[in-house]
């Protein structure tokens, strides 16, 4: 189709007021380009990624601020009017290979509801509703929103092929949404990209074929989500996290699509679920958030006061689950955690104990031949460290083994995390200790350590990590990922860890 970049739906009809407020005006370079768009999110646009091209015809989109001053009216199909909120646009990320950009602006919007993005894959022969801010047949700037109802003629990978039944697709509806409207529920499923813009103004006459070709959104869901989170992710108060835990609390599995999950304990006893993405990209591994446990309210109290460790654990059967060591020494298993809260509640040892308030830091990890992620590793506050194999089974107290006899040097693990780094049978162990150092034990099993490698040097600034954690956040082939709070309040990620060292760091909170 060698049509051009679609710059309103010449031949539609004009909208009611209160019908599809989440319509998006764009105004590009202050009036440079016109575009349409749908907002997805109180903060977030979905358009094509073209109107922010240096050439719209290879919609190719650097992530960041856009080249142009962009403006977006929302919530008014009405432009004459007052109402919903104009607001510049802060940044924009595009979608590689297809010609979708999610647009932030530089503020939340209120009073109006964003629209879903569908699905479901659209069929040919659908019938969608086109909308747009673009030309008509008799109007070069409209001021109201226009809508026309179109067939789907073809359905491809990333793209779909429309012919509007009375109407085509002018200059300014470019990015302008294609829903689908069922039982009253209103969907996105493509945004505008290329037409023939067969009666539009200012098209030769001689054109009247009314075909477009849209950009699929059905299948960007995960997307769109991951994209619209980034902001919530990084507002949070990371200076207060004192507890992190990773698993697969919300679904997936090595090898998968989605990558594992972090649960964080804050100063103030609430305790967050952040749910792993499914998209590959390392500066952004969380697209989802759930409350575990709220902090308590005045007068009140709760149990996420008295955390002293915690560790993320596989005991099969379902999702992963959590270990927690509390101040009075006990220890508790919860076999499943997932975005409801914690699930068969289990105690490994009675509180008031003699025993595990000695305890200085707990890791669960694949460390014997059970091939759950359920051996506790634990260092004492003597020097010891000890295995408790197949936790499910076997709790603390039956088949401990010894590891390391009393010594000096092991009071001074900070930080213990497991985590799949060198490719052994069994998994490794990493130790930030006091002094900044931090140290990888490759293939930890029953019968001890076997070997040592120094992934970061004496007083390094990992002195200044509040918590350390190892996952499968960005291949998710393998737990060979590292997380770092740090504190002053940022966090790190350091992907594909291994003997060699940590590598690169990306700072995914700053």
């Amino acid at each position: 189709m060698t049509s051009v970049p679609a710059y309103a739906v010449a031949g539609g009809t004009a909208t009611p007021g209160g019908a599809y407020t989440f319509a998006v005006k764009l105004d590009i370079g202050d009036g440079k380009r016109s575009c349409s768009g749908a907002l997805v999110d109180k903060q977030w646009v979905l358009t094509a990624a073209g109107c922010f091209a240096d050439d719209p015809k290879s919609p190719k989109v650097t992530e960041g601020a856009p080249k142009w001053k962009t403006t977006a009216t929302v919530g008014r199909t009405d432009l004459t009017g007052t109402a919903g909120t104009v607001t510049d646009v802060t940044q924009v990320v595009p979608y590689a290979g297809r010609d979708v950009v999610m647009a932030q602006l530089a503020k939340p919007v209120s009073g109006v509801t964003p629209v879903a993005v569908a699905s479901a894959p659209p069929t040919q022969g659908e019938e969608l509703k086109v909308i747009g801010f673009g030309r008509t047949k008799t109007e070069w700037v409209p001021d109201k929103l226009h809508a026309a109802a179109f067939t789907v003629d073809a359905v491809q990978d990333g793209k779909l092929e429309i012919t509007g039944k009375s109407a085509a697709v002018c200059k300014g509806d470019t990015g302008g949404p294609a829903l689908r409207e069922s039982g009253g529920r209103v969907e996105l499923v493509a945004v505008n990209s290329t037409s023939w813009q067969g009666g539009c103004l200012g098209t030769d006459p001689a054109e009247t074929r009314t075909g477009a070709v849209d950009a699929r959104v059905d299948d960007l869901g995960a997307w769109v989500q991951q994209v619209r989170y980034r902001p919530v992710f990084a507002a949070a108060p990371w200076e207060k996290a004192t507890h992190i835990a990773s698993g697969y609390f919300t679904g997936g599995s090595a090898g998968g699509t989605r990558h594992m999950d972090m649960i964080v304990r804050w100063t103030d006893a609430e305790v967050t679920l952040y749910q792993g993405s499914d998209d590959k990209d390392p500066r952004h591994p969380f697209a989802a958030e759930y409350q575990l446990a709220k902090p308590p309210v005045a007068g009140k109290t709760s149990i996420w006061q008295h955390v002293e460790q915690l560790t993320g654990a596989s005991f099969g059967g379902g999702t992963d689950g959590l270990v927690v060591r509390w101040v009075d020494g006990e220890l508790t298993q919860y076999t499943h955690v997932d975005a409801k809260g914690f699930h068969g509640e289990k105690m490994l040892a009675k509180a008031k104990n003699t025993t595990w308030p000695h305890a200085q830091q707990i890791t669960a990890g694949r460390y014997s031949a059970n091939q759950q992620r359920d051996d506790l590793l634990v260092t004492w506050d003597d020097g010891r460290v000890t295995l408790h194999p197949d936790l499910g089974t076997n709790g603390v107290a039956d088949k401990t083994q010894k590891l390391l006899a009393k010594t000096s040097t092991w009071t001074h693990a900070g930080q213990v995390s497991a985590g799949e780094f060198t490719g052994k049978k069994t998994m490794d162990l990493l130790v930030r200790w006091s002094d900044g150092e931090a140290t990888l034990y490759p293939g930890v099993d029953t019968a001890g350590f076997h070997g040592e490698s120094n992934v970061r040097p004496e007083k390094s600034y990992w002195t200044n990590a509040t918590a350390v954690v190892g996952g499968a956040f960005v291949a998710n082939d393998r737990a060979n990922d590292v997380i770092v709070s740090w504190a002053n309040g940022s966090v790190s990620l350091y992907p594909g860890v291994d003997a060699a060292g940590t590598h690169e760091e990306i700072k995914i909170v700053k």
